[in-house]
């Protein structure tokens, strides 16, 4: 009987084992198709403008919001994105030139159908000939799983207020 009771205690642990080696694999695959939406966000101009990449990013009804760090370019709704991309973003004046994620970091609710995430953000490129750039911008978004999707429903911009000297906040418009 005493045997009985160890087999049975170790084939337990075993497959509890199993279940939590399984529960962190799809943990970090999941962590995974997250960061590929939030890089897919921003990376999407490169190598060429790709506006549908940019678009499978975001939700696609008035839940979408964005707070940029001026208070005159507030997104609100997936058509307002969707014109902002058409009517800016795709110009031809406008260049992204380089965008780099520093210090990503995503937290998954524990149901596993939302997610929120932080970072440091530089992005640079031209407008109509003048250059534009974040430095140390901070982003902050958060994402929700629809219909197995993982897409972008709030993101947050701003820029430190604090910095040590001027060159290290542009306010997007290529003025400090």
């Amino acid at each position: 009987m005493k045997a009985l009771r160890l087999a049975i205690s170790l084939l337990a642990l075993i497959l509890m084992g199993e279940n939590t080696m399984s529960d962190t694999a799809a943990h970090e695959t999941t962590l995974a198709e997250i960061s590929e939406v939030i890089h897919s966000c921003l990376e999407w101009p490169f190598p060429e403008k790709n506006p549908e990449r940019l678009l499978a990013t975001i939700a696609k009804d008035s839940s979408f919001f964005i707070f940029h760090p001026d208070s005159k370019s507030t997104i609100e709704g997936y058509e307002a994105f969707r014109r902002l991309t058409e009517d800016f973003f795709m110009k031809p004046e406008m260049k992204p030139l380089g965008t780099e994620i520093m210090d990503l970091r995503i937290h998954l609710s524990r149901g596993g159908e939302c997610a929120w995430w932080t970072a440091l953000l530089n992005d640079w490129g031209e407008y109509e000939g003048r250059s534009y750039s974040w430095k140390n911008s901070r982003w902050t978004g958060v994402l929700e799983k629809r219909e197995g999707t993982w897409v972008i429903v709030q993101m947050h911009f701003s820029l430190p207020s604090d910095a040590k000297n001027e060159d290290e906040v542009d306010d997007g418009e290529g003025r400090q």
